[in-house]
């Protein structure tokens, strides 16, 4: 028995199935299933029925799954206080915030100082990913808040804060549709683009609406993050459609933004676990994220939506 057994087998019992287990756990579904057998035979009892290729939990599966989240959650309480010492020496309080890349070079380094400076025996550990990986990190308690899309892709999320977004035309200043009220696929035939990758949900939107209108996009250059893509607006290598609030964050100097249509709009979260309450300070944290966003992006970057 060892300790990835357990979590496959949490991760099991808490979702329901092997597929939302491995994508908790970042695996492969046949690496969980691996691990599922494995911990029946070392401990030398079946924990499962097999019934057309889907797993079902006998009654000693649910006997032991006190016992299982207690090991964990111990492990993951010294885990923690091995990263409060590690990082913030005697200071007992350590919160983790995994965010996009632009959100966190934009926004955190204000919003940590003053957090800090109100709050002087806490510690914070800013990561960055994507949202995938941002769900995973809270569902690994890896972090303690997480900027994701809403709705999330894996169960056992809850939602502190919700943002509404949409997508923008990034384009140099002074560029001939920079008039315009709004920017539509027709606007950008012939006009060299910027694009996010093709595997990006933003993309794929945007795909669709040249394909609705039977345009082919003059692709530039592929880029797979917002951040790169204004950077390469502004050295002049084309226009680009992207996030309207991560463009606005970047304030790349040089560069404008105008409504794309068909409205392409976006909702992100600012997420905790579901299954515990958060630490007092995480939602004042997650507050100040949203603060200092719209500080940075303006009133057109973004508004908040119930949570």
């Amino acid at each position: 028995m060892n300790f990835k057994q357990l979590e496959a087998f949490l991760a099991f019992m808490t979702t329901g199935s092997t597929i939302a287990a491995a994508q908790r756990l970042g695996l492969s579904q046949s690496a969980v299933s691996r691990l599922l057998s494995q911990f029946e035979a070392d401990l030398g009892l079946p924990l499962f029925q097999r019934r057309k290729g889907r797993l079902h939990p006998c009654a000693e599966a649910d006997a032991l799954l006190p016992d299982v989240q207690g090991i964990i959650q111990a492990a993951e309480s010294l885990q923690r206080h091995v990263n409060q010492l590690r990082l913030g020496g005697m200071r007992r309080t350590l919160i983790r915030v995994q965010l996009p890349s632009s959100v966190a070079q934009s926004v955190m380094p204000p919003v940590i100082d003053a957090f800090l400076n109100d709050h002087p025996d806490v510690a914070v550990e800013v990561l960055v990913g994507s949202y995938e990986a941002n769900e995973v990190a809270v569902l690994g308690r890896e972090a303690d808040l997480a900027m994701v899309r809403d709705p999330a892709l894996n169960a056992g999320l809850q939602m502190l804060l919700r943002i509404d977004t949409e997508a923008v035309c990034i384009m140099p200043r002074g560029h001939a549709l920079e008039g315009r009220g709004r920017v539509e696929p027709a606007d950008l035939i012939g006009q060299d683009l910027v694009l996010l990758g093709r595997h990006r949900l933003m993309r794929q939107q945007i795909d669709q609406a040249f394909r609705q209108g039977r345009l082919t996009p003059q692709i530039r250059a592929e880029v797979h993050s917002v951040e790169m893509a204004c950077r390469l607006v502004a050295q002049g290598v084309g226009l680009a459609v992207v996030n309207g609030l991560f463009a606005r964050l970047c304030q790349e100097p040089g560069i404008g933004c105008l409504p794309f249509a068909p409205r392409i709009g976006y909702r992100l979260g600012l997420a905790v676990l579901a299954a515990q309450a958060p630490h007092a300070l995480v939602p004042e944290l997650a507050r100040r994220i949203v603060q200092a966003m719209a500080d940075c992006a303006g009133p057109q970057g973004f508004t908040l939506a119930a949570a």
